[in-house]
């Protein structure tokens, strides 16, 4: 069984930062891609950051230059560092991960059907 465990959510001022993390068991954080999703009331869920085997790294526009993507292969955990946090980033944010690596990634990272496996989510609110 594969199981995602989304943490360190929760309520921070504007300005503020975040660093959400992603338990992993029955699934190595080095055997696929993996990626970051968040999913407001009402509206899409779209993919935050992307992150690949090796470390390779994809953002959404909003998240560029703010947020950052990065996994430990030994703790076999993925993160997400969250600084300059906007009310406009209140969401619930989920951890996903694919089974398989495949070939290329870098173009279609945030497609929610790339991937096997969701967290429950975490929720993040900015006041």
């Amino acid at each position: 069984q594969v199981q995602l465990v989304e943490s360190g959510g929760g309520s921070v001022v504007a300005g503020g930062s975040l660093r959400l993390s992603c338990a992993a068991s029955g699934y190595s954080v080095s055997q696929g891609y993996m990626a970051w999703f968040r999913q407001a009331p009402g509206k899409e869920r779209e993919g935050v950051a992307g992150i690949g085997v090796d470390g390779e790294t994809e953002y959404a526009d909003f998240a560029k230059g703010r947020f950052s993507i990065s996994k430990d292969d030994a703790k076999n955990t993925l993160y997400l560092q969250m600084n300059s946090l906007k009310p406009e980033d209140t969401a619930v944010y989920y951890c996903a991960a694919n089974s398989r690596t495949p070939t290329d990634y870098s173009s279609r990272w945030a497609s929610l059907a790339l991937y096997n496996y969701w967290g429950q989510g975490t929720q993040v609110t900015v006041s």
